[in-house]
């Protein structure tokens, strides 16, 4: 596809031109967080309490748009694992919310620095000329997928 504007008529055809090489990176990435022992969704939560510290179960459920029950599953299992700490609001004595550990630190430091490592390579074996196509298309793709219907 050319870097002309694209028409409103060939979203569609852009759509299905993205849809599989992001479909197929994030699988890549996922797989580079089995390495270390995570899930992708572990990843998520720890980077987002890693991000914002306090956060407790209704906004890691909110941010990640999951139930608060699934949620409290999935950060109970972290707390077992050892890799988030759960800790009275200084501010609200009724809520807690949650910060990372030493080893959940080390973890996410592992994680970044795999998946770092692999697109590394991969850019690497690509011309000068596509390296620059994805670093401009990156702010556009964060805000594609940040971007809620």
């Amino acid at each position: 596809m050319s870097s002309a504007l694209v028409e409103a008529s060939d979203i569609a055809t852009l759509a299905d031109a993205l849809r599989g090489p992001l479909i197929r990176a994030s699988r890549r990435l996922r797989r580079e967080a089995q390495k270390v022992g995570l899930s992708a969704h572990d990843a998520i939560i720890m980077g987002y309490v890693e991000r914002e510290p306090g956060a407790g179960v209704s906004e890691l459920a909110d941010f990640d748009q999951i139930s608060r029950p699934t949620m409290s599953t999935h950060v109970k299992r972290l707390e077992a694992q050892g890799w988030i700490v759960r800790a009275d609001n200084a501010d609200d004595g009724r809520r807690s919310g949650f910060t990372l550990t030493a080893v959940g630190k080390r973890k996410l430091e592992t994680l970044r620095k795999l998946r770092n490592d692999w697109l590394a390579a991969r850019l690497q074996r690509l011309s000068p000329g596509e390296r620059d196509a994805l670093a401009a298309a990156a702010a556009p793709l964060l805000k594609l997928v940040s971007i809620d219907l």
